[in-house]
């Protein structure tokens, strides 16, 4: 994880404890300029150790690993070096510790060339659709013309969003990008378009959104009412923090759940937190799998349920979708 990462590492790193496991943070922002990670092979054995404030800790013997985030690895390297050897040092640096993470010889909640798989919104909605799952109408192009095509053929209405975690740095504050509503009007000067790929929905109408954590074997499944505001009806986290503490634990159908858990085991995935919409008609549309997604603020409405599932996973305590390890002794646990 990171330095900066929320409540959710404290907590599961404290409940790990109580079980009598040694729980190690690494603070990927920390490496390489304040930290060190060290590989090698002598003696027919791998070793790996980790170095930082004066402090040794091996990190070949690991059992398992929960891979969270990677946000700002290799922090400060600009400002220790000189400019014109930073984008070379700074790939070395990611080549090595994502090397590093995928060669771990223990159980991975998720891989990360797993997650990274996820990074290609087409093929989790293809994926979902084949297995049955509803997506909506959907166009991906950089054409200014389908693009204008695919909202005259959508007269409800249509929205546009990126398919990354998406920020515009505007006089000196970072602004997230959101979920919007687009017109055919709005597309008379979309030239630029050509430069910048997005995405384009049928706009849905929902009577709730649902925001489902797998852990696992287990479901969470939580429904927020985002209608309710008016600058959340379209993306419900323009008013997260207001609507916190609304969030209401929901009962998928069983359909749907076996469906979801299907999915992630065609990404070999242990966590995921899934994005639905509900619309009138009761319809489930699948949005998106995202495997760093939050899930703290939900874990505090079920007491650390989540948290608790987490730990279970890590140790072996409860059952996994995929247990994976380096060679060729990868076996899948379906539900």
């Amino acid at each position: 994880t990171h330095s900066n990462d929320n409540e959710c590492i404290d907590v599961v790193m404290k409940k790990l404890q109580a079980e009598n496991a040694i729980a190690i943070r690494f603070n990927v922002d920390q490496y390489p300029v304040n930290c060190s990670i060290s590989s090698y092979y002598e003696n027919n054995e791998w070793y790996t150790f980790m170095e930082h404030n004066g402090e040794r800790t091996a990190l070949h013997d690991l059992t398992g690993l929960w891979f969270r985030r990677a946000h700002n690895l290799g922090s400060g390297l600009g400002a220790v070096m000189d400019s014109e050897y930073f984008a070379a040092s700074h790939g070395e640096v990611r080549t090595t510790f994502f090397g590093f993470l995928e060669s771990l010889d223990c159980f991975h909640i998720g891989k990360y060339s797993h997650y990274r798989r996820l990074d290609s919104k087409e093929e989790q909605l293809k994926l979902a659709s084949e297995l049955g799952i509803h997506v909506p109408d959907t166009c991906i192009t950089n054409n200014p013309a389908e693009a204008k095509r695919f909202v005259a053929n959508h007269p409800n209405g249509t929205i546009v969003k990126m398919q990354s975690s998406f920020a515009i740095e505007h006089e000196g504050k970072e602004h997230v990008v959101f979920t919007n509503l687009i017109k055919s009007e709005d597309l008379e000067d979309i030239e630029n378009l050509q430069y910048c790929p997005m995405q384009f929905q049928e706009k849905l109408e929902k009577t709730v959104e649902l925001r489902v954590t797998i852990v696992g074997q287990k479901v969470f499944a939580f429904a927020i009412d985002s209608q309710k505001m008016d600058r959340s009806k379209l993306d419900w986290r323009r008013e997260g923090n207001t609507l916190l503490k609304d969030w209401v634990p929901y009962s998928l159908p069983l359909d749907l759940e076996h469906k979801l858990l299907k999915l992630m085991d065609v990404y070999q995935l242990n966590y995921g937190a899934i994005d639905i919409i509900v619309t009138p008609e009761n319809k489930h549309y699948f949005l998106e799998i995202n495997a760093a997604g939050e899930y703290f603020w939900l874990d505090r409405l079920v007491n650390g349920a989540i948290s608790d599932q987490i730990v279970k996973v890590l140790l072996d305590q409860a059952p996994r979708r995929y247990n994976s390890r380096l060679g060729l002794n990868k076996t899948m646990s379906l539900a």
